[in-house]
């Protein structure tokens, strides 16, 4: 994926019904609240002035790859320190204050467990490492909630993806955390799942627990919950609503590449038909190729294969070319 290399800037004023964080705005109270945060590895910025509070409930991060996600999490949890700025989690700094940390939880997104151990084994040595009473009692229960409570003794190392990500997400539950992260944890499930994993997080959230889940998969993010922050190039641009995110997006045109066998015919049609607002055939896109930009995305997809028909052109490819997460960044940080 394409790192986003245009500074923020923020969104339309006063429509846009998302906040777009000012870096020089303080950051209220919160069970976590990130204060002004950067971080630089020399002379490279992976978080630069991150300022949001949020509370119990899951709240979704969405970003693409090398955005800064794992970076600030890693913040979160005290295991490295930020630059500039301040973190504070249930009041404490999690860097100093040893006791906050044991009321954390992390789920990273890099896959660490012990290969030769069994599910019940792996998550046994992670409730001992919180000096949980009953440690067998905690990992059984821990897998209970995952959906893992009948695996057996086969080692983790013969496990799929999505197993080895519920092991990782019950290992984070054995200390019963009222901060619960998780760094792409949805990556490997199957639908079914990803479902029960999402209702776990939401009957946490629920119970007060503050669930912050990460993702760089937009529907993945409509699913996790309405709360959502928005980072790229490690600047927070934008937070709020997701359904108002989505709406911000619908609201501009949706660019689709067509393959035909008269591209300039159908083009001109399109065109005629107050179909399409722009179209281009660009001979980067090949032979039998145009590029349309369309704010009736529904109606063309209705009218492109009749039209077609009627003027006896043969369609050999329909693609969306921006109903990505990419186009979602480029939208919000590069403005309308």
């Amino acid at each position: 994926m394409t790192t986003l290399s245009t500074p923020a800037v923020p969104l339309p004023p006063p429509a846009a019904p998302l906040a777009v964080p000012s870096p020089d705005a303080p950051a209220i109270s919160g069970m976590i609240t990130v204060n002004q945060v950067s971080k630089f590895f020399g002379s490279i910025v992976a978080v630069s002035d991150v300022n949001f509070a949020i509370d119990g409930g899951v709240t979704a991060l969405l970003g693409p790859n090398g955005a800064g996600k794992s970076t600030l999490f890693r913040m979160m949890c005290g295991l490295t320190a930020p630059s500039k700025g301040s973190i504070r989690v249930l009041g404490s700094d999690p860097r100093t204050d040893r006791s906050v940390r044991g009321r954390i939880a992390l789920v990273p997104q890099q896959d660490a467990l012990f290969d030769h151990l069994s599910a019940i084994e792996m998550v046994r040595v992670s409730a001992e490492s919180h000096a949980m009473p009953d440690p067998g009692g905690v990992a059984r229960r821990a897998l209970e909630q995952v959906d893992l409570a009948d695996v057996g003794a086969k080692p983790v190392g013969q496990f799929s993806k999505g197993m080895r990500q519920r092991v990782k997400v019950a290992c984070a539950l054995v200390n019963d955390p009222e901060v619960l992260i998780l760094d792409e944890p949805l990556t490997g499930l199957d639908p079914v799942q990803r479902r029960r994993m999402i209702a776990l997080f939401h009957a946490l959230g629920d119970a007060g627990r503050c669930v912050l889940v990460s993702s760089h998969v937009l529907d993945e993010v409509a699913r996790l919950g309405s709360r959502v922050l928005v980072i790229a190039q490690g600047r927070l641009v934008a937070s709020g609503d997701y359904r108002d995110l989505r709406t911000l997006m619908d609201d501009r045109p949706l660019r689709i590449r067509i393959g035909a066998s008269a591209p300039r015919q159908l083009g001109t049609a399109l065109v005629e038909r107050g179909l399409v607002t722009a179209l281009s055939l660009d001979p980067h896109d090949g032979p039998g190729h145009l590029v349309v930009d369309t704010l009736d995305a529904d109606g063309l997809g209705r009218k492109l294969a009749p039209i077609a028909t009627e003027l006896d052109i043969r369609l050999t490819e329909v693609s969306p070319l921006d109903d990505d997460l990419e186009s979602v960044f480029r939208y919000l940080v590069q403005g309308r």
